[in-house]
This record gives C-alpha cells, sequence and structure tokens, in this order.
C-alpha cells in the first residue's frame, strides 16, 4: 500500500463513552473510516499516522438512520466503524497528533 492511499482511510477518531470505556479497559481506540476500507488498510494507516503496532483490527459497518426533514423521510448515509486494539506498550494521543 502506499502512503498516500493510506493517509486517507481514516476519516475521524470516534470519541464517545463508549469508545473511551473500550480504550481505557482494552487498548482500543475507534476509528471512522473510508467504506471501502479493509481491515489490512485500517492497520496500515494508524501504524503510519500514529507510529505504533496495531495487534487487532475490527471492522462493522453502521447503517444510516431514517430520518424526517419537514414532510419528507429521508436517510443518512452508512459508514464503516473499526475497532483498532494495540500491542502492549503503546498508545496513541489524540491532543498531541
Amino acid at each position: 500500500m502506499n502512503q498516500f492511499h493510506l493517509a486517507g482511510v481514516l476519516e475521524a477518531p470516534l470519541i464517545s463513552e463508549k469508545s473511551t470505556f473500550v480504550g481505557e479497559k482494552c487498548n482500543t481506540f475507534v476509528f471512522k473510516v473510508k467504506k471501502s476500507a479493509s481491515k489490512k488498510d485500517v492497520k496500515g494507516a494508524v501504524e503510519l499516522m500514529f507510529k505504533v503496532e496495531v495487534e487487532s483490527v475490527q471492522v462493522l459497518n453502521v447503517k444510516g438512520k431514517q430520518k424526517k426533514f419537514g414532510r419528507s423521510m429521508g436517510r443518512r448515509s452508512d459508514w464503516k466503524k473499526a475497532y483498532v486494539k494495540l500491542k502492549p506498550g503503546h498508545d496513541i494521543e489524540f491532543s498531541a497528533a
């Protein structure tokens, strides 16, 4: 994988109550990633961007919700989420990155 492709895989870190709990307990971080990203892409992107070693990656597709916009019904777009578990001794500091 080239570095240009890997740099665009990660869209944003997801900061929520659940992701914070998982991060503290299991050394796992949650990212919003491109819909076309594979586990291999996510692993390479995290290792490239944050200079850490990744132990495992789990990805899941999040279905968009049905929402009402005025009188008409609409739908939010689907997106992909990745749980990235780091090897012991490695950590990501979002304030420094």
